[in-house]
């Protein structure tokens, strides 16, 4: 069994509430920065539309009457006032609607966050909180100020679960601050941003949801 190392836990108020442990296979692991390149291309990938789509000739609205006549003017014969050369012709070689994604296999993709994680967690740039200090309803103005003392980081990925619905109000709006649930943590967010934060409960999702593959392979 992997072994762990401890994090703080913070309270509202930034200070010490406990610790959680660190499984080495998670926040340990080596950070391949060529595979880490290799999935966060792909999920960018993933993510095009591929919708680009030109008119070529047939496409173009316009008559289908020789602009002038074939011979005795000249110039080169013309077929259609609809072909590339004019002005409102068609497109050659255009772009057309295509699938970007690239097949990724989930071992790469489990392995580039794991990379990630543990680059972070080295850094110091990877925090637990037990909460946001929110009352009952959402609050953008507490969770700014409780993560400008925990974050210092310009971009921040926040990570909650699901049910925490007063957490995810009171961040979304912020600026330079992105909120996944658990089971959303990816390596490009991870990757674009300076700090993580997990609340505890999320976290402590995080982990056993990773622990749970483990066991399946």
């Amino acid at each position: 069994m992997a072994t762990a190392t401890k994090l703080e836990v913070l309270d509202a108020k930034g200070k010490k509430a406990g610790s959680v442990d660190l499984p080495e296979a998670i926040f340990a692991a080596e950070t391949n920065v060529p595979l880490i390149h290799q999935v966060v291309t792909a999920q960018l990938a993933a993510a095009r539309q591929g919708t680009h789509k030109t008119k070529n000739r047939g496409e173009r609205s316009g008559s289908g009457v020789k602009p002038f006549k074939q011979k005795g003017t000249g110039r080169a014969r013309q077929g259609s006032v609809r072909m590339p050369q004019h002005r409102g012709g068609g497109i050659v070689h255009g772009p057309v609607p295509r699938d970007y994604s690239q097949r990724t296999p989930k071992k790469m993709i489990a392995a580039a966050l794991r990379g990630v994680l543990s680059d972070r967690a080295r850094a110091n740039r990877l925090h637990v909180v037990d909460g946001f200090g929110i009352g009952d309803k959402p609050s953008t103005k507490t969770a700014r100020e409780f993560l400008a003392q925990v974050a210092p980081g310009k971009r921040v990925l926040v990570v909650v679960d699901r049910a925490d619905e007063l957490t995810t109000l009171s961040v979304r709006n912020l600026p330079f601050v992105h909120v996944l649930f658990q089971d959303q943590l990816n390596a490009y967010d991870v990757v674009v941003s300076d700090d993580l934060v997990f609340t505890k409960a999320a976290f402590d999702q995080f982990v056993a949801g990773r622990a749970a593959q483990e066991d399946t392979k």
